[in-house]
Formats: C-alpha cells, structure tokens, sequence
C-alpha cells in the first residue's frame, strides 16, 4: 500500500509543477488564428496583404531610369490567373485606362509595374482570389527623345526604358560619312532653370567596351553628332 502511496505521490507532483508544464504546454505558443486573419492575397511578386499592394514600389538600381506611362502611351494588361484575359489599351489625356470589372484606373505617373501591382490589388479587393496581373509597355507616345546632327534620319523616337545613347544612333540610322564618333554629346533639360546640361561621350571608348560611357537617355533628351575636323 506504502508503494502504491509514494507513486501516486510522484504523479501528482509531476503534473502539478510549472517546469514540468512547460513539456506540454508553452506560454510563447501563437494561438490559432480565424480563417479571415489567416486570408491573404497574391500580388505577383509574393503573398501579401492586399492593403499593401498599391503601397509597392518596384527597386529602381541607382543610375536606371524607370519609364513612368503617360498619356498616349499603349499598354497591355493581361490577366494570367485565375482566368486568361489581354486588353491592349491606350492612357487616355487624363492619364486612364479602362481596365475590367474595375473600370477606370489612374496609371499616369506610374511605372507599368506599378500599374501592375495597383490593378492586381483592386482586383482582389473583392472581384477575384489571387489574382496575376501583367501590365506591358507596347508602345511609347508620352516619352520622347531627339537626335539632331550628323545621323541618317534625324528626328523624334519614343523613348523605352533601355534607351542608351549606342542605341538612339542606332535607331536614327547610325552616322553619316561626315559624322564623328568623337564629337557626340547629350543635351539634357535643367530641371531648376531654362537650359541644357551637355554631357560628352566617347563612342571610341564605348565601342572598347566601356559600358559607363552608353549613357541612359531620359525623356527630352537631344543626342547631338556634329561634323568632324578635317
């Protein structure tokens, strides 16, 4: 009887002492959460509250310009999930574009990635469940740039976002027989005062491989080739 006693001593001790508890049962332990706290939304770049989508903005590396759309632009928006749509439509003078069961969006401003991340949100907020949203540049109106000078088609070009000063000859026929590779400069528009900011290049160096010199043209940029010495 005494053994019986003594173990049933030991039982009671062991399940009444806080250390041992804690084998079962920890205070730091999260509670179970709702099936609405624990809901979240897709924004194409990882799962998340759909309140902090529109607050995303794409990492811009340092130097890159990012394109922001403007009016005239076309654009693309596709619907990859849970249903395959595509509409190509152009932003509207106020800066719009009709997107559906959303209707009009503001992307004036914008990045298209940011377009993206605004219209992915707005469609979770109550039309679809996890939506996938692509928004592609298709054609660029609201951007330009100009190349004057010794080229063969001088002129206007829609700016992209990987628009280089290589590239602007390039796409304005490259130089003339009179065009010096040594005598290219850009034009770029003061943003405090009336004015340009001239920035040399070096094409020879560029065509050695030096990749600092195949500058990032911005908007309203003016690429100049002037004449060589003879």
């Amino acid at each position: 009887m005494s053994r019986i006693l003594a173990i049933l001593l030991v039982f009671s001790l062991v399940t009444t002492t806080p250390a041992s508890a804690g084998l079962f049962f920890s205070k730091d332990k999260p509670q179970a959460q709702s099936e609405a706290e624990v809901e979240v939304k897709f924004d194409g770049t990882g799962i998340t509250d759909p309140a902090q989508a529109e607050k995303k903005a794409p990492e811009i590396p340092e130097g890159k310009f990012a394109y922001t759309l403007g009016p005239d632009d076309v654009i693309e928006i596709s619907i990859l999930q849970p249903d395959k749509f595509s509409n190509v439509v152009t932003v509207t003078p106020d800066g719009y574009v009709s997107c559906p069961y959303i209707g009009s969006v503001q992307v004036k401003g914008l990045t298209p990635d940011e377009a993206q991340n605004l219209i992915q949100s707005r469609l979770a907020d109550g039309y679809m469940k996890y939506p996938v949203v692509l928004v592609t540049l298709k054609q660029s109106n609201s951007r330009k740039f100009f190349v004057y000078g010794e080229v063969a088609k001088p002129g206007t070009y829609p700016i992209q976002e990987n628009t280089t000063v290589l590239r602007a000859i390039s796409m304005a026929g490259g130089f003339t027989k009179f065009g010096s590779s040594a005598r290219v400069k850009i034009l770029r528009p003061r943003d405090d005062k009336p004015g340009y900011d001239p920035i040399k290049i070096d094409i020879k160096r560029l065509m050695n491989g030096s990749a600092e010199e195949d500058i990032l043209l911005k908007p309203w940029d003016i690429v100049v080739v002037s004449e060589g010495l003879f």
